[in-house]
């Protein structure tokens, strides 16, 4: 098991941690209905509104919505009453890139925002503590499914249903990466997609198969629980693998995570895969070209 320092407060990060991402989770459940209606829309801007709830980020294709900027600034509130010297890095208010020597809280309010406006039931809230750029504590709330994942660094790695009871989490017993069910995803610039695409065409003759879900806590998450075998991506920032990336290590994956201090522009990869074919998959990656970043 993992040597953690006894004087960071691990379980009392975790605690808040599934208390509060739950909440955030609850608002935007709440909110999905209210900002695109109860069914899925042929087109999601459009609402009852005359104020579009969506806005852009990086590019026309990478979408911010009112939720994803009402939920951060709910977790922002609770942190701050829970915890109010910690400082927050999240993704849509930011926080500072260098990494501090105390406790930081790392934010994603929606993973999966495009999912959120079409009405594709896989969008989370991840929500991790780091020390000194490690995670120690980590929560992903699928929120559709009302599904909790949770780990504690040297803790294990747990998930847990509607009722609250936890379950352990453990990787799949594979030991051939031409079975394995790999997940990905995509970046939202063009000529980071095309070299994306070209990696995909060249390892999936090598795998069982490609899953996109479009939200990479979840998709680390999956790899925990085993629902896939393996996850990589490129360009994720550090609120993309902060509490999924502990999950997945927990759970038993071996973790390749970027620089804690990184963000997605610097193309660098995130990996998570089942030990028994850890090293023959990040074999393969390197076969086709996949451990370099893609700026």
């Amino acid at each position: 098991m993992e040597h953690v320092d006894q004087t960071i407060p691990v379980d009392e990060l975790a605690a808040i941690a599934v208390d509060v991402a739950q909440e955030a989770a609850a608002h935007v459940r709440r909110r999905r209905p209210e900002l695109f209606g109860a069914t899925p829309a042929l087109n999601p801007v459009s609402t009852k509104s005359t104020v579009s709830p969506v806005s852009t980020k990086s590019t026309e294709t990478d979408p911010v919505t009112v939720a994803d900027t009402e939920t951060e600034r709910l977790i922002r509130q609770l942190l701050h009453q829970a915890r109010p010297d910690d400082e927050v890095l999240g993704e849509e208010h930011g926080g500072s890139r260098a990494v501090p020597s105390g406790v930081r809280w790392v934010v994603d309010p929606i993973d999966g925002t495009v999912n959120f406006m079409y009405g594709v039931p896989a969008y989370a809230v991840s929500l991790a503590a780091q020390v000194d750029g490690r995670s120690v504590a980590g929560v992903v709330v699928d929120v559709a499914r009302e599904v909790v994942y949770g780990a504690a660094l040297g803790g294990g790695a747990w998930v847990a249903d509607g009722d609250g009871d936890r379950v352990p989490l453990r990787c799949n017993p594979v030991d051939r990466a031409e079975l394995a069910l790999v997940a990905t995803g995509f970046g939202y610039a063009a000529d980071r997609r095309r070299a994306q695409g070209r990696i995909v065409a060249e390892l999936l003759p090598k795998v069982r198969d490609i899953r996109r879900i479009g939200a990479a806590a979840l998709d680390l998450c999956m790899v925990a629980s085993g629902a896939v075998d393996a996850h990589y991506e490129h360009g994720l920032s550090p609120w993309d693998w902060a509490a999924g990336g502990l999950i997945a290590a927990e759970a038993g994956a071996v973790v390749v995570t970027p620089p804690p201090d990184s963000r997605a522009d610097e193309g660098h990869i995130t990996v998570a895969v089942a030990p028994g074919i850890a090293d023959e998959f990040l074999g393969l990656l390197d076969e086709v070209g996949a451990r370099e970043p893609l700026v």
